[in-house]
Parts: structure tokens; C-alpha cells; sequence
């Protein structure tokens, strides 16, 4: 049986690693593709990726379908896995295979590796720091470039992340707009009918929706906006609600966490903290294709 960590749950969807780098090589590329490649002698040569600070590596499978779209004889190796810490100036990969292929490819590659590396060392660093204040884990949200969601949200995993849901259909998230004309009890009622086996996440932004939402049997509670001290107290109201033991309803916090905040709240004893600016606010990671 293989020791060798299974990195593989981290990695995007192929699915969608496919549809997003043709699209991107159709922007490059129409209509008369890549006119200064054809000007450098058409014969092999390699370049090795190469990290311009430190970071969180994330998007090796969407630079390696990059090359494999253009030129199926471009060869890629990676030195590190996708999820790594890279320290600044070091290498962690080799591509080789035709020259003008390399030099076409290698804008996409590095938009690729440099906007999802971004979003992994920003995630990383939110993980740490929550950290450093209890056991809560760090959520993304749905706050991801349109039509890159899936990778976006890979990349949260590759920094230590864990995902929210993905779509609208993954399951209910009953927000306060929706409570405009129903209670939350009834609106738990009425997703337990219509969707049996959803999970079932009611938004609160006060203690007392918290508890009608934990009286109510909901799966998940998002504790919308709230301080630190009251965080606690809705941790304190959901063990006596349930008993405590083992709290079968998730509580979530979210709204305005950051980097300074993050570990007061993760000490308040709740499951998760989601976090917009870990896919919507990443700084790109400096990345760089060097040709030899």
C-alpha cells in the first residue's frame, strides 16, 4: 500500500480545468494566433518555472493543460505538489518541447498559476491565523471570479481551506432577504419538505434567530455580523438547545473577518469562519516562466 499523500482531492475539477483554458487560449489566441512566436526558430527548448516570492503554490493542473491544448509534445514535470510552500527564488518545475509552443503558452500558464497561487497563500494565511486562536476552520464563499468558481475554490484547498457550498443547488442558504415574508421556523419547515436530504443554513443576525433556528432543526446557523461576545453567546445558547455533547448543527461565523480578527473568533468554540476575501481580494503570487 502507498505512503505517498493523495494530493489529488485538492486539484480542480479536469472538467473544468479544460473548459476555462480553452477559453482563456481563445482570448490569446483568434483569431491569427500567436504572430511573435513565429518570428524565434522552431526547434526545442525548456524553461523552468520559478517562484518570485513565497507562497502557496495552486493551478499546476491548469498550467499543464495549457501546453497540453497547445502542443501535445510540450512535457511538463512538477519538483513540488500541488499545495506546496514555495520559498522565494525557488523552482518547482520544468517545461520542455517546442520553443515557439513554450513562448505561446506561457502568459496563460502563469495567469493561471499566479491568480490561483494568490488565492491559496491568502487562504493559508487566514488558516494559520485562526490557528493561533482555536480549532475553527476557514470557508470561501461564493465571492469568486464568474466562470472560474471551481478553480478558485480548489485553490482554497490547496491552502488549507475547506469549501462552502459551490452553487445555488448545492443547498439551501436561507438568507434575511428571504425572511421578508416568513419566519425562520417555517422556512426550515418548508426546505426540510420540498428538499428532503439538503443541508439546510439559515443566516441570523440576532441571538434570538439563532435559537428559533436551532429549535428549528436547522443543519447549519451563519452568525451574520456579530462580535466575538456574542459569537460565544450563540455558542453557549446552541449547547443548551441541543444538550450539550456533540452539537449536531454547524455554526458559522461570518461578515468583516480579518486577518487581525480571525483568531478571537475562532476562539469562540464555533465550527467555521467563511471568508469573501480569500478568493475576491488575493493578491496574484509573482510567479515566473525562465526559458534556458
Amino acid at each position: 500500500m502507498s505512503t505517498t499523500p493523495d494530493h489529488s482531492w485538492v486539484h480542480p475539477p479536469i472538467a473544468a480545468v479544460r473548459d476555462a483554458v480553452e477559453r482563456a487560449l481563445a482570448e490569446d489566441l483568434t483569431p491569427l494566433g500567436d504572430l511573435t512566436a513565429t518570428l524565434v526558430p522552431d526547434a526545442p527548448g525548456e524553461a523552468r518555472f520559478a517562484a518570485r516570492q513565497g507562497g502557496r503554490l495552486a493551478g499546476t493542473r491548469c498550467a499543464r493543460e495549457t501546453f497540453a491544448q497547445l502542443d501535445p509534445e510540450v512535457e511538463i514535470s512538477w519538483s513540488v505538489a500541488e499545495g506546496a510552500e514555495l520559498a522565494a527564488g525557488e523552482v518547482f518545475g520544468l517545461v520542455r518541447g517546442p520553443f515557439r509552443s513554450i513562448l505561446t503558452g506561457e502568459r496563460t500558464a502563469l495567469n493561471f498559476l499566479g491568480h490561483l497561487s494568490g488565492i491559496a497563500t491568502t487562504t493559508a494565511r487566514y488558516v494559520d491565523a485562526a490557528s493561533a486562536g482555536g480549532s475553527a476552520r476557514v470557508w470561501d464563499t461564493r465571492k469568486t471570479v464568474p466562470g472560474l468558481r471551481a478553480l478558485a475554490k480548489a485553490a482554497v484547498r490547496a491552502g488549507g481551506g475547506r469549501n462552502h457550498r459551490g452553487n445555488l443547488s448545492d443547498w439551501m442558504l436561507i438568507k434575511d432577504n428571504h425572511l421578508g415574508g416568513i419566519s425562520v421556523t417555517n422556512a426550515v419547515l418548508a426546505a426540510r419538505d420540498r428538499w428532503p436530504g439538503r443541508t439546510v443554513h439559515v443566516e441570523c443576525d440576532s441571538l434570538e434567530q439563532c435559537a428559533e433556528a436551532l429549535r428549528a432543526g436547522a443543519d447549519s446557523i451563519l452568525l451574520d455580523n456579530m462580535s466575538p461576545e456574542q459569537v460565544r453567546a450563540a455558542v453557549e445558547i446552541a449547547g443548551r438547545v441541543q444538550g450539550g455533547g456533540v452539537r449536531p448543527t454547524l455554526l458559522e461565523v461570518s461578515g468583516g473577518i480579518t486577518l487581525d480578527t480571525i483568531a478571537d473568533y475562532s476562539g469562540t468554540g464555533v465550527d467555521m469562519i467563511s471568508v469573501g476575501a480569500i478568493t475576491n481580494s488575493a493578491p496574484v503570487l509573482d510567479l515566473g516562466l525562465d526559458l534556458t
